[in-house]
């Protein structure tokens, strides 16, 4: 049997359009993915994520050992402050990719994926015998994230009148508690926003007034397609333990100082930096009709080949566009097998949208290839 957030009888009644996603019954949209991505891109939008897993470390040595278990660096992190970080194996593979929350001394919050959640749950706990940690899974809890440039005009929709002005403030990759109500000014769609997470049992109140301030419920294929442009992976698709954040464009989310931290994966990585990596994740737009699709085959003529990793449309571009994990060596263009025909595509630097803006200048052709 699917697992349920406590949402699901909301989401029922706003008619969602459930499916299975990593053994939870999860809305895929609510009438129009469409109209979803428009709302989060123009307005405000809120997403039921409480299918994520969250966890809670505490411990004389919880900063030891976050720092050998993750490849970013909780060192930087203050109070009230978070990071994004992948967890590696031994070959520099990626285990999964999560946010850490500094809450307290000797306290953290961190949020996994979900279809991650077994393999997370065992190699934490296999890599926490020497030292002395306790993790607990919050199971009590709900998650959702309201995401939009209109998001602080609707903030008295779920922040209480008190905390208004100070969540308004609150800078990025911050967060604060206000009694049980823990917010964060983070998401996944490139836009501005927040996520809370709050008890269970008070999800329903928050949602209802959200949809009552006119901010529109989302569902995973919206999700998915603003992630996209906004140049943000997807675990199981774009990276796993096949690859390293040096080849999933993630370079950026590894610290290699100070030196004397030998988090698991670190000496892979530095093998691989002293070699050279062979493919990187680039972004391509198609520039031709049509829909980029995972795994369709990318050809860089005299170079080599490489493969779309997440395919989409994009509903703010009006175009075909995806992450493809390609040759180093490529260059502005490449082809792209697509059914019975070979089509041009445009070879990017992500994101293709911040902030709701285009990020790149486009270089068009005819889209088929003669």
């Amino acid at each position: 049997m699917a697992k349920k957030t406590p949402l699901y009888t909301s989401h029922l009644q706003a008619g969602a359009k459930l499916v299975d996603f990593a053994g939870w019954d999860m809305p895929l949209h609510y009438g129009s993915q469409i109209q979803e991505h428009h709302a989060v891109r123009q307005s405000a939008g809120v997403f039921d994520v409480s299918h994520m897993t969250i966890l809670d470390f505490s411990g004389p040595d919880v900063d030891r050992y976050l720092q050998s278990v993750l490849a970013n660096d909780i060192g930087r992190l203050t109070l009230g402050k978070a990071l994004y970080t992948c967890m590696l194996d031994p070959h520099g593979g990626i285990i999964d990719d999560l946010i850490v929350y500094k809450m307290a001394e000797n306290t953290y919050r961190l949020v996994t994926n979900s279809a991650t959640h077994d393999k997370d749950i065992a190699w934490f706990n296999e890599h926490m015998a020497s030292f002395q940690v306790e993790m607990v899974e919050r199971r009590d809890l709900a998650m959702l994230a309201v995401q939009g440039p209109l998001v602080q005009q609707k903030l008295s929709a779920f922040i209480p009148p008190l905390f208004q002005t100070e969540i308004a403030d609150l800078p990025v990759f911050h967060m604060k508690i206000y009694d049980q109500l823990f917010v964060a000014r983070t998401g996944y769609t490139g836009e501005d926003g927040y996520e809370l997470i709050l008890p269970a049992e008070q999800a329903e109140t928050i949602w209802q007034r959200m949809l009552a301030a006119d901010i529109q419920p989302c569902g995973l294929g919206a999700r998915d397609t603003l992630r996209l442009e906004a140049g943000l992976n997807l675990y199981g698709a774009d990276m796993d333990e096949s690859v390293s954040p040096l080849e999933s464009n993630l370079t950026w989310s590894v610290a290699f100082s100070p030196l004397e931290r030998d988090f698991i994966g670190r000496a892979a990585l530095l093998k691989q930096i002293a070699h050279g990596i062979e493919r990187k994740l680039v972004g391509l737009v198609l520039e031709g009709p049509g829909v980029l699709r995972n795994h369709q085959k990318v050809i860089i003529p005299t170079i080599g080949s490489g493969e779309i990793t997440s395919g989409s449309f994009s509903p703010s571009l009006n175009k075909g566009i995806a992450f493809a994990r390609v040759p180093v060596e490529i260059g502005e263009e490449c082809v792209v097998e697509m059914r019975s025909k070979s089509v041009y595509a445009q070879v990017v630097k992500l994101p293709f949208i911040k902030r709701g803006k285009q990020t790149f200048l486009e270089k068009r052709k005819n889209g088929a290839v003669t």
